[in-house]
């Protein structure tokens, strides 16, 4: 792909530098219910972008990524936020049981329909021509299907797959056990954790949050807003478990 970044991409979207090689990117411009967060993590041998934004815009192009070196793009679930620029990264990794939906990327799987019908979906038109009606996320089948407890490796770097469900059934985080990262994906972060989608089932989610409180980690870059640390996710996961269940 051309090094020219498209005039529209500039000012989408914003950054922030993380530190060990991690960037945190944004789209300002979008509601914030489907402002998720795209990591681009930084290896020896090989860069991996976490999660794909909404693909209004051109992604790859402002990632600043060098020519010739592998890149591995892993989408974190399936939603809509998450995988919409996909399709611009040849080698794509998600989990089994959300894999066949990258093959359609139907609105069943992606809920890019709610996208659609929000009034307001983004605070700026990301160029003239765009419609949210007209708005559909390309298909990106999978090169590498994950499971629970596979490496992901950079050369210098190896994130362990995380199966984390109840936000939607493929739900994944990634954990770099040597330093401490790890990357959360919608498993958790600030404010009301969403349940209540389509593919979302509260009983596997309370697992998650079980299972969250065994990790330790330094820090956790979740799929919306802030980085957290460990204090701030143990505090998040119990109040979600001291949370009557569902009957």
């Amino acid at each position: 792909m051309s090094s020219t970044v498209p005039g529209e991409a500039f000012d989408w979207f914003s950054r922030e530098t993380l530190g060990q090689g991690i960037t945190r990117l944004w789209e300002p411009h979008v509601h914030p219910y489907f402002r998720s967060n795209i990591f681009h993590v930084r290896g020896r041998d090989v860069d991996l972008v976490i999660d794909a934004g909404m693909g209004l815009v051109p992604l790859r192009p402002v990632l600043g990524l060098q020519h010739g070196k592998p890149v591995v793009a892993v989408a974190t679930h399936i939603h809509v936020d998450h995988v919409g620029a996909l399709r611009e990264f040849e080698t794509r990794a998600g989990h089994r049981a959300e894999a066949a939906f990258f093959e359609d990327m139907a609105d069943e799987h992606t809920l890019a329909h709610l996208f659609r019908a929000q009034p307001e979906a983004v605070g700026r038109a990301p160029n003239e021509a765009w419609s949210p009606q007209r708005f559909r996320i390309s298909p990106a089948p999978l090169a590498r299907i994950l499971d629970d407890g596979d490496l992901i490796e950079t050369g210098d770097r190896s994130f362990r797959v995380i199966h984390l469900p109840g936000h939607s059934p493929g739900s994944i985080g990634l954990f770099d056990e040597r330093n401490g990262d790890f990357l959360a994906g919608d498993a958790i972060y600030r404010g009301r954790l969403v349940d209540d989608l389509p593919g979302s089932d509260m009983r596997l989610y309370r697992k998650t949050m079980e299972r969250l409180l065994q990790i330790d980690f330094n820090q956790a870059y979740c799929g919306h807003g802030e980085t957290i640390d460990l204090s701030e996710l143990r505090s998040i996961a119990r109040a979600y478990l001291d949370k009557p269940s569902a009957s």
